[in-house]
């Protein structure tokens, strides 16, 4: 029992590096050789930590094998346009100019109930405000709406909103975020006058966060 324990830990730590160099998309971002590989991790790290009488490295050697191949072919894709088209494949638009392209769909094997399905989930909810729909390698499908039902941007109005750069954390539960600090150019003492603002100390926050204007929100613990 307490060998499967630490095999388990052992595999579990292996797989979770790989998966780890293999990047950080989602799982319905995959390409179709990133997902296949996924699968086979997992049946591969399985069988060694279940039966005891399998050495644990035939489940690692062949984990590695396949991260190689994994780094292999994604270099593969950035070297070659014609071999990344036949590994991931292409995109298909599936809808153009307002227009559901039937011979597209029959290809991809996609019904008229699927296509609606995807495209509300993109918060479009009529299938006539679509202008193109495109059918991504990684099975997502990117709606691009007609000009008279897109939301309006500033630039519509000749409007050029200032730049808002991005937020930084600079206490989280209580640890002060030095690096971040560092980035804005600010150090403890400022951090520690500006928290004292809301009458308690870094160390006491929640969060304490500055956003790209310079705005401060500030949470005490609870506890």
């Amino acid at each position: 029992m307490l060998i499967n324990f630490f095999r388990s830990i052992i595999l579990y730590i292996i797989v979770l590096i790989v998966m780890r160099m293999m990047g950080k998309r989602e799982i319905g971002q995959l390409q179709p050789f990133e997902l296949a590989i996924s699968i086979m991790i997992a049946d591969l790290a399985t069988i060694p930590m279940t039966d005891t009488g399998i050495p644990i490295g035939n489940g690692i050697v062949p984990i590695l094998g396949l991260l190689v191949m994994h780094l292999l072919i994604s270099l593969i894709n950035l070297k070659s346009t014609k071999l990344r088209e036949i590994i991931c494949g292409k995109p298909r638009i599936l809808i153009y100019r307002g227009k559901i392209q039937e011979k597209a769909m029959i290809k991809e094997r996609f019904t008229i109930n699927e296509l609606q399905e995807r495209i509300r989930s993109q918060n479009v909810v009529n299938l006539g405000d679509v202008e193109y729909a495109i059918l991504e390698t990684s099975g997502q499908i990117t709606v691009i709406e007609k000009p008279n039902k897109r939301q309006a941007i500033p630039e519509d109005f000749g409007i050029m909103p200032e730049y808002e750069g991005i937020p930084y954390d600079l206490v989280v539960d209580g640890k002060v975020m030095y690096q971040n600090l560092k980035e804005i150019g600010k150090d403890y003492n400022w951090l520690k006058k500006e928290v004292n603002k809301f009458k308690f100390n870094p160390e006491e926050a929640l969060v304490v966060t500055i956003d790209g204007k310079g705005q401060i929100f500030c949470q005490k613990k609870e506890a």
